[in-house]
């Protein structure tokens, strides 16, 4: 187990969780954050005005462990807003995000905090595991490229939120643009942007849950974001942004089809890393 004694500055974790009406999953997706071999976290949880019984069972948590802290909003406002209001409570040096329904396995922090320190590296994410509705694995795999940056996201976004670990002493700080959807993919591109690339560690570190309603399973409407990330959000012209968006649906296809078939994992092969880069 990683040492938590620190020698050259704060290595708090501050988990990041927005959640709503989460009373099925919240429970589990905490269990995980308590289950880390890695113990310097904290966890801090904005509720986004949930009528189920979401914030009773989160309270239930922040009773039994002071590291777990629960925020309430006055009025339901999204989860960029619910992101930047935890972010803005966060007294850790490193940010990891963990949406309400996503789980990390044990080794997750600390794996990825010896290698973000190993290789000062200000922005890592991980590979990780689809699982159904109900928690059963999939058995496809999101692998992680070994880096990305600004030109590649635009083509394809191969970063998991759930897997996002920053580091804010190189970063300065974050903050996400207050828009219903592809908010954490606009705060990735603006990082890049300002001449950071995003390190992949190839291990699978976290379970991504597919819910049936979620906005990342309406294919269509991710695609009408991603256009309007590229045109609205990131002012790119016309011939460049059908370029990228190109892009964007072969990779869509690909997985698509991977999975369809049966195919264990979508990891690329060297030439289809090629086109990518």
């Amino acid at each position: 187990m990683m040492s938590n004694q620190n020698e050259s500055g704060n290595r708090l974790v501050s988990v990041i969780t927005p959640t709503y009406n989460s009373a099925k999953f919240i429970g589990e997706t905490i269990e995980s954050v308590l289950a880390q071999t890695y113990t310097n976290w904290e966890m801090v949880i904005v509720d986004d005005c949930s009528s189920d019984e979401t914030v009773r069972i989160v309270k239930e948590y922040v009773a039994g462990d002071n590291r777990i802290k629960l925020i309430q909003l006055k009025e339901n406002s999204g989860p960029a807003i619910a992101r930047n209001t935890a972010i803005e409570h966060a007294c850790g040096r490193y940010l990891a995000f963990l949406d309400s329904d996503d789980q990390w396995l044990p080794h997750k922090l600390e794996r990825q905090l010896q290698f973000m320190q190993e290789h000062e590296i200000a922005f890592s994410f991980t590979d990780y595991m689809n699982m159904n509705e109900d928690g059963t694995e999939t058995g496809v795999v999101t692998h992680a490229p070994k880096e990305a940056n600004y030109h590649q996201l635009l083509k394809h976004n191969t970063i998991g939120c759930l897997t996002v670990m920053l580091d804010t002493e190189k970063t300065g700080k974050v903050k996400m643009i207050n828009i219903r959807t592809r908010q954490d993919y606009v705060l990735w591109l603006t990082i890049c942007k300002q001449g950071f690339t995003a390190y992949g560690l190839q291990e699978v570190l976290a379970n991504y849950r597919n819910v049936g309603n979620s906005v990342s399973n309406n294919k269509l409407k991710m695609a009408k974001q991603n256009w309007k990330v590229y045109r609205q959000i990131e002012n790119i012209s016309l011939v460049k942004s059908l370029w990228y968006f190109v892009h964007y649906v072969y990779f869509k296809l690909k997985k698509y089809v991977s999975q369809k078939v049966g195919r264990p994992s979508n990891k690329y092969s060297e030439k289809q890393r090629r086109q990518y880069e």
